[in-house]
């Protein structure tokens, strides 16, 4: 088979990473497997035997005002085109809003839209600021993914497209996103420049959804020797709340990381503690690798992790008192994340199901 994906970048992120492992694990299978980039910024590794195609020269960004929709969906539309003409595509799974809007305008055979988000919260957010801007935002969501074909990331990602954003007419699967536990694990074995002493760890970028200030009002009220590492792009605004804490000595901002792994298995905790996701794929990650969790119990799949085997590893959306109970309780008495069944994670599954969605769209 042959199956592309098509992203605006790989310049860093978890849903791009995610993008990667899927198509590595197609690959792995002996699919066709490939990544259309609308633009030519790469952060990541490339996975063997994935093919990469840039529609523009490298670290040129596109516009993502109207025109240059317009001019990268035509773009796009071309290249596929181009790609094709000997063989086609089985399948086509664009990701991210942006890239999803362009690929829909391309007119694409066979295209998919995989949604890693719950969208409605990216709507309230804006909504608290901009309510009109918000308003654009929903009807701008309805209109390019009702009556579509959808691949959500987790349950909460599909309840949250039917219920909150009313797309009766779209069709939805549910696809998690595929983790290789064994390269998961030789990977953290590889070499790294990890702090001294023990840590706590965080791996996401600089973005409220993120909530940097959340975790940072928890880790400045915590009397432990610990220091907590961000796996995070170094920023103005990120520096000035470490400062304003006085954290500067016990907070360790290490930028974005290619191979994370080492980073992760040197911790003795890793916290998520999002307003929202859509399967927060650190939490598999660290579980896999033995390293306890906490996160907020935000939508959607920190729940549908952890909720059965450690619901005590949860907390509410936004309480930082709540989030250093939590992180005190997991450092004291760590919880034993074995307890928590990864398997419908495992590659096998996920590359199942995209196989049986290439099958049919052919």
């Amino acid at each position: 088979m042959r199956i592309g994906f098509i992203v605006t970048n790989l310049a860093g992120g978890g849903a791009e990473r995610a993008v990667l492992n899927i198509a590595a694990a197609l690959a792995a299978r002996g699919h066709r497997s490939e990544v259309i980039l609308l633009e030519n910024a790469i952060s990541h590794e490339l996975p063997p035997g994935v093919t990469v195609h840039a529609m523009t020269a490298k670290d040129r960004t596109v516009s993502k005002g109207w025109l240059g929709k317009r001019l990268a969906s035509g773009r796009l539309a071309r290249l596929q085109a181009q790609l094709a003409r000997h063989e086609p595509f089985d399948l086509l799974v664009s990701t991210l809003p942006f890239a999803d809007e362009v690929a829909r305008r391309a007119r694409l055979p066979r295209h998919w839209c995989r949604i890693a988000n719950t969208l409605s919260a990216e709507v309230a957010r804006l909504r608290a600021a901009h309510r009109s801007k918000a308003a654009r935002r929903l009807v701008r969501y309805r209109r390019l993914y009702d009556g579509r074909p959808l691949i959500a990331v987790s349950q909460g990602v599909a309840a949250d497209l039917r219920a909150a954003l009313g797309l009766a007419r779209a069709r939805i699967e549910v696809i998690p996103n595929p983790f290789d536990f064994e390269i998961l694990r030789a990977r953290a074995a590889g070499a790294a420049a990890l702090p001294e002493g023990p840590y706590i760890i965080h791996a996401g970028r600089f973005s409220a959804q993120k909530r940097h200030d959340l975790l940072l009002d928890a880790f400045a009220g915590l009397g432990t020797r610990h220091r907590l590492v961000l796996l995070t792009e170094p920023a103005p605004a990120l520096a000035a709340m470490i400062s304003a804490r006085g954290l500067e000595a016990r907070v360790v901002v290490a930028g974005f990381q290619a191979n994370p792994y080492p980073w992760m298995a040197g911790a003795e905790l890793l916290v998520l503690c999002s307003d929202h996701e859509g399967l927060p794929n650190v939490i598999v990650e660290a579980l896999a690798l033995g390293v306890p969790v906490v996160s907020t119990d935000c939508p959607s799949g920190p729940r549908e992790i952890l909720g059965e085997s450690l619901p005590d590893c949860l907390v509410p959306v936004g309480d930082a008192a709540a989030l250093r109970v939590a992180i005190e309780r997991a450092l004291s008495h760590p919880p034993d994340a074995s307890r928590v069944d990864l398997q419908r994670y495992a590659t096998p599954h996920v590359v199942a199901a995209y196989e049986r969605l290439a099958a049919e769209a052919a």
